[in-house]
């Protein structure tokens, strides 16, 4: 099965999807814009409408899309609107993109939870929104971390 995030910078995202048992792949990349086949440098012009996205593929026998979530909602503040830490602009936005109806289900119900349960104390702005067609990102920017050392 397939999963689709964004939370800020992808490096730091798939990093953190990589290290969980039952994720068989990652992939970072762009979705959700109007540009076709953007670039990096596209993207952070802040104009093609593209967040920096994480795409895992998961084993459910192995781990939940529920686990997934957590990880996702851990790993960033969904409160910030476009901007993560220093990263500030749309490509940055704290994204879900669902590619099936249980999926969508399943982020809107954990994103619930943590509003209910005051955890930041501020709204959570993450989108909930249909996947679209995913753009790998350049080969230097994958498994970025392990590529540079920075474990």
């Amino acid at each position: 099965m397939k999963g689709t995030f964004g939370a800020g910078c992808f490096w730091c995202v798939e990093h953190a999807f990589r290290k969980l048992q039952g994720i068989t792949s990652t992939a970072v990349g762009y979705m959700g814009g109007i540009t076709k086949n953007p670039t990096y440098e596209d993207v952070c012009t802040d104009t093609t409408g593209h967040a920096e996205v994480v795409q895992v593929e998961y084993d459910p026998s192995k781990i939940s899309y529920r686990e997934i979530l957590n990880v996702f909602w851990g790993n960033h503040d969904p409160t910030t609107l476009n901007r993560q830490g220093p990263d500030i602009g749309t490509q940055y936005r704290s994204v879900i993109f669902f590619h099936s109806s249980d999926q969508e289900k399943e982020a809107i119900a954990s994103k619930e939870e943590l509003q209910k349960s005051t955890k930041y104390g501020k709204k959570i702005v993450t989108e909930i929104v249909p996947a679209a067609e995913f753009y790998k990102a350049e080969e230097y920017h994958q498994a970025y971390y392990e590529k540079c050392g920075i474990l």
